[in-house]
């Protein structure tokens, strides 16, 4: 227990947090192992009884990312009313990711951040591909209900989309804020629109 008598969440937990925090707002090279041992209040030795390498703390955090986005859209999927609602929850889902409180502020897509910094073939950018594909097979999903027997249209409209949301969170994390994920959002419910 710690000093305020209640228990201190597993180490495991605590440096995913940390890791979390500070490879959102400084990067994943620009955070040493010390940083994040230190913010989790944790010794270096720790960090190796959880994780063999950085690296595979780096992918622990692509994974928990995908994770926590997966949870906003299952939320947001709850509330959607058909085939075209659940297509604008996963661009609801992508404004919620703006709209957290982030330390340093928004800075976009915390998986393309940490992929943009590593190299060809690492396995945490196969983790965020992975992620970027599961988006869109989502929204083909979803297109194919909305646009029955008509399996090409809907394919090139969820990379059409794809591309759409994409763009929105690179600007929206270059600006800082989500405005252009709400347009993006509205583009795409014009879209649907006009199905």
């Amino acid at each position: 227990m710690d000093p305020s008598g209640q228990r201190r969440r597993p180490a495991r937990e605590r440096l995913l947090e940390a890791a979390a925090r500070r490879f959102y707002a400084d990067g994943v090279a620009a955070t040493g192992i010390d940083t994040i041992t230190a913010d989790a209040g944790v010794a270096k030795m720790s960090l190796y009884n959880n994780f063999a390498s950085k690296a595979e703390l780096v992918r622990a955090y692509l994974d928990a990312r995908h994770e926590e986005w997966l949870g906003l859209y299952r939320a947001r999927l709850e509330r959607a009313e058909g085939p075209a609602g659940a297509v604008l929850a996963i661009f609801d889902s992508y404004a919620d990711h703006a709209a957290s409180a982030y330390e340093h502020g928004f800075r976009g897509c915390g998986l393309l951040n940490a992929a943009a910094e590593l190299p060809a073939g690492d396995e945490g950018r196969a983790v965020v591909r992975r992620h970027k594909e599961e988006v869109e097979s989502l929204l083909r999903g979803h297109l194919e209900h909305l646009l029955p027997g008509r399996d090409e249209e809907a394919r090139a409209l969820a990379e059409h989309l794809s591309f759409l949301l994409e763009g929105a969170i690179a600007r929206a994390g270059l600006e800082g804020e989500g405005a252009r994920l709400d347009r993006a959002r509205s583009i795409a419910a014009d879209l649907l629109d006009k199905l």
